[in-house]
């Protein structure tokens, strides 16, 4: 573990040294690292030298805003060469690579910026940036995190939602009871007594007619 350790960290220090002189002759990194005339010590550059320095090349325009947006009160002009490699270096090996974690990376380039930074306060500066985006990259992933758990939410709630709706739609579907039918509005159905119902004019309801005849009968037989 030790030992792969200290093997990333001279594959960092030859890809500072491809990324620096790359914004010195301000020509291609990739370019200079296909030579292989941009290293101090001459040696072949490691696979994982070759690895970053591609692919911050690959992603340089994004790596710099994020720097940009981080760096107070600092433009990338003004930044020494040096710093700016760092940085570029290390904020890729934050976004891209997963297998090395932010606090390596981190620690990693203020190393960096002790050995070779431009200036005495370039370690506080790498760390005082890096962290700022760090704590950026954090926020991003809760937010994309509380989202996707958003996400598998309604697609587990999906086949309940589904079933309540089709209950629903049976429900609807029932025929209504003839006892329970609604009435039209502005009207209620009432019961109607048929002993109460008027008889027209001229005539008698049929249950006086039958007491006339029945109060007859009585009387004749009186008689």
């Amino acid at each position: 573990m030790a030992t792969k350790r200290h093997e990333r960290t001279l594959s960092r220090r030859q890809a500072i040294q491809v990324l620096y002189q790359s914004d010195i002759l301000d020509e291609s990194p990739i370019a200079l690292l296909e030579r292989g005339d941009a290293f101090i010590d001459e040696a072949k550059p490691s696979e994982y030298a070759d690895f970053l320095v591609r692919g911050t090349a690959e992603h340089l325009p994004e790596l710099d805003a994020h720097i940009k947006a981080n760096s107070e009160n600092w433009s990338m002009d003004r930044m020494p060469s040096v710093d700016r490699a760092i940085l570029r270096l290390a904020c890729y090996e934050m976004m891209y690579v997963e297998e090395v974690p932010i606090s390596v990376a981190i620690n990693e380039a203020v190393d960096l910026a002790k050995d070779f930074g431009g200036e005495d306060e370039s370690p506080k500066f790498v760390n005082g940036v890096l962290g700022s985006i760090a704590t950026e990259l954090e926020q991003a992933q809760n937010v994309q995190d509380a989202v996707q758990e958003t996400a598998d939410g309604a697609h587990d709630n999906a086949p309940e939602i589904a079933a309540n709706s089709e209950d629903a739609v049976d429900a609807d579907a029932q025929p209504a009871d003839a006892a329970e039918a609604p009435v039209a509005d502005g009207s209620e159905a009432q019961p109607v007594a048929t002993d109460d119902v008027p008889a027209a004019d001229g005539c008698e309801t049929k249950s006086a007619e039958a007491d006339g005849v029945a109060n007859a009968e009585v009387a004749s037989d009186a008689e």
